[in-house]
């Protein structure tokens, strides 16, 4: 039975910027990113400089977990230019690289993806959720029941109640202070959109492939997943990696199913984005002459349900920020 939170959201903001010169042929260009990030990040929080605004959002001393969708790789999936980009800005406002990690659910997903370079130049960490352990005492229970595969805290164990249970990664539960999630603006057979809500909940958690493919399931787990202290008392901000929309072929590579928008979104509310996201995947089929597709929405109604966020677009206050000049 999903439970809500004591006051319903509203509104939703959201920050977009935007630089034509932020790709060239498909390929995101440094220093046009790095200033589309900091134009994107200041307007957002509304200070001057890329220290103030971090501490807006973060203590000086906790640790950052940069979540990424790192599967897709590094041309769909995030770009680890954006992110490299983001360890910039927070080294430049004072945090200490061993106080940012960079993650997702498996270090070989970040290793192809060319994360691990991010730890050679900077110094900070890259970690897979799976590989740090899974916390005993934190877990998310579904009467769905699953079979625990290698790697899961439950794999090998026998019993009734086996399958049953997702436990939290001890990066989340015992490490991770504050959350920034950076995903690609990329289609999701399942979820409509490989948004900040599915990547940040199925990331934290074992045993989830019992929702992965289930629609049904993963619009009820999901949310309930990214619902838990765990994640949503801790997420400081999710920016949509918009440089470039695939709108069709998942987690393959597809660039002539793909636009180049340019852009970053930014905002602390992941259901506003995704649905963003959802309706921009809609327009760009549609410009493309392809069948004409409605993803998905149980998710994202659902986690409004539990006040995760805004999911009627004609709540949604989107701004865009003035062109960060060179």
């Amino acid at each position: 039975m999903m439970s809500a939170k004591e006051a319903p959201v509203s509104r939703a903001r959201v920050v977009i910027t935007e630089d034509a010169e932020a790709t060239s042929a498909f390929v995101p260009q440094a220093a046009a990113v790095g200033r589309l990030f900091r134009s994107g990040l200041r307007h957002w929080t509304g200070k001057d400089s890329d220290r103030a605004a971090w501490l807006r959002l973060i203590k000086p001393s906790d640790v950052v977990g940069i979540k990424v969708h790192s599967a897709p790789g590094e041309i769909i999936g995030t770009r680890p230019l954006l992110v490299a980009a983001i360890v910039e800005s927070l080294i430049n406002a004072g945090f200490k690289p061993d106080q940012i990690v960079v993650w997702d659910k498996f270090r070989s997903h970040l290793r192809l993806a060319g994360f691990f370079e991010l730890q050679q130049k900077y110094g900070v960490r890259v970690e897979g959720s799976s590989e740090f352990g899974w916390d005993e005492s934190a877990h998310y229970e579904n009467s769905l029941v699953g079979k625990p595969v290698w790697g899961d805290l439950e794999f090998g164990r026998s019993g009734g109640e086996i399958g049953r249970k997702s436990y939290y990664s001890r990066l989340v539960t015992r490490e991770i202070k504050r959350h920034i999630v950076v995903v690609p603006l990329l289609n999701h057979n399942v979820a409509g959109v490989a948004g900040g809500l599915m990547s940040l909940a199925l990331g934290s958690v074992d045993n989830s492939i019992r929702f992965e493919t289930r629609p049904a399931a993963m619009a009820e787990a999901v949310p309930e997943i990214f619902g838990r202290p765990e994640i949503f008392d801790h997420l400081a901000l999710v920016v949509v990696d918009a440089l470039l929309c695939q709108y069709q072929g998942e987690e393959n590579s597809r660039l002539h199913y793909s636009k180049s928008l340019n852009q970053l979104r930014f905002s602390n509310d992941p259901v506003a984005l995704d649905v963003l996201s959802l309706h921009e995947l809609e327009a760009q089929r549609e410009a493309a002459g392809l069948p004409a597709r409605i993803f998905p929405r149980d998710l994202y109604r659902n986690a409004e349900l539990l006040q995760l966020g805004v999911a009627d677009p004609r709540r949604l206050l989107v701004e865009r920020a003035p062109f960060a000049a060179p």
